[in-house]
């Protein structure tokens, strides 16, 4: 790598949730179309943009990103990484811009058109009826998909309404947030081989959804060597060593059921109501579920409707899990994350070397102690408390074979990158 030029780089965000095979063809397909020598990728962190627990912890994904391809793994903040696909994709994207150096974004799609993204994305940026429009439905309760569809229904005669698949409106988040940001970043897109929320294992296909994915593994009667065929060996062989006694492996939200119940019982209804995704009353709903539920399926069960979906009902229990305010959320939205540094490769090494030398005023984070000692922003402070906090939460469902601290656990380093 020379001083004033870089080859090519690739930026990813994902969940890898766990890593399979799907993530290896986007990654392949993605680093073939953009000829590019280096990747990096912003990965969640131990909570979810569905509201639920990541099955592995950060710095375990970070582990199988750089053994299957990754060259850099950084960590999307804990407020980002649980919210929904508006600010999941700003957090994200505005952390991949700030690095200087990433030229290209590639996401995953139901159509594989990045032409057809750009029309709708321009369409919806540009129409000030449709922002209103959303803003006004999001306030009324409706979650951010239905939100998006209600408006899109009343601005554009039904021409872009097929488009809005949950994936869809991610990578139409994608777009928005490069533009917002005024980025020199080019978005492409890769079709999906499989239906990214399918419960139920691919027969015909060696890729099948996330989804399916934990659900088969949670479920001690099937036969885990199916698992084999999904995912990468090295995943495999670390799912097999933990299958049986579910050490580093946290299945559900359900891991966090005391806790949530405690926390929303010990809440007054003012607290509650200033979560993020609260509105119309629905604290109220909320408290009295609470000292009727006996357990997350029946709390939920007594929240849910048409309305409020589960991922959004499942987000502000990990909301109250972790102290996340609507003001939190709120600044969120007006501020560039800091880079936490997770993990990298060879390649990574010498590309994270790069960034320090060409963006001298970046946030990047190598030490957790050098960065809160020296930053003087209030609001990066507050996310960062927030990433440690959850890391100590997450820790309360594992076993005692593994223990995570933030201030402790070191950067990976992976030679031996593919």
């Amino acid at each position: 790598m020379k001083e004033n030029k870089i080859e090519s780089v690739l930026g990813i965000v994902a969940e890898y949730n766990p890593f399979h095979n799907g993530h290896l063809y986007h990654l392949k397909e993605s680093k073939r179309i953009t000829n590019s020598k280096y990747v990096v990728a912003i990965i969640g962190n131990n909570f979810t943009q569905r509201g639920d627990c990541s099955i592995f912890d950060k710095w375990t994904k970070a582990k199988f990103a750089i053994e299957n391809g990754i060259d850099l793994v950084i960590e999307l903040p804990t407020i980002y990484s649980s919210s929904s696909a508006q600010n999941f994709a700003y957090g994200a994207v505005s952390i991949l811009n700030s690095l200087g150096i990433v030229d290209y974004l590639s996401f995953g799609s139901e159509n594989g058109d990045i032409d057809s993204f750009v029309e709708v994305s321009n369409y919806i940026y540009n129409n000030d009826d449709f922002s209103r429009i959303l803003r006004q439905e999001l306030k009324n309760g409706n979650s951010y998909p239905k939100a998006m569809s209600l408006a899109l229904d009343k601005v554009s005669d039904n021409r872009y309404l097929r488009f809005l698949t949950p994936n869809n409106i991610l990578g139409l988040e994608y777009i928005s947030a490069l533009k917002i940001l005024n980025s020199k970043i080019v978005p492409i897109t890769i079709k999906r081989n499989n239906d990214f929320s399918s419960n139920n294992i691919n027969e015909s296909s060696d890729i099948s959804s996330a989804t399916s994915i934990r659900k088969f593994l949670l479920s001690s009667e099937n036969d885990f060597s199916e698992i084999a065929r999904f995912v990468p060996e090295n995943v495999f062989y670390f799912l097999q060593s933990i299958y049986k006694d579910r050490s580093c492996f946290i299945p559900t939200l359900n891991s966090f059921e005391k806790e949530i119940l405690y926390i929303l019982r010990r809440m007054s209804l003012e607290e509650i109501r200033n979560l993020p995704d609260i509105s119309e009353g629905l604290e109220y709903k909320i408290k009295e579920a609470t000292y009727k539920s006996s357990n997350l399926e029946s709390l939920i069960t007594s929240i849910k409707s048409k309305r409020y979906t589960l991922a959004r009902i499942q987000r502000i229990l990990v909301y109250a899990l972790l102290g996340i305010t609507k003001n939190d959320l709120e600044v969120s939205k007006s501020i560039i994350p800091y880079a936490r540094v997770l993990g990298f490769s060879s390649n990574g090494k010498e590309l994270l070397s790069y960034i320090k030398r060409k963006n001298n005023d970046i946030n990047l984070i190598t030490s957790l102690k050098k960065f809160e000692d020296s930053c003087k922003d209030d609001n990066l402070k507050r996310l960062l408390k927030t990433d440690i906090l959850s890391t100590q939460v997450y820790n309360s469902a594992l076993s005692q074979n593994r223990f995570l601290n933030d201030y402790t656990e070191k950067i990976l380093e992976i030679k031996n990158n593919k």
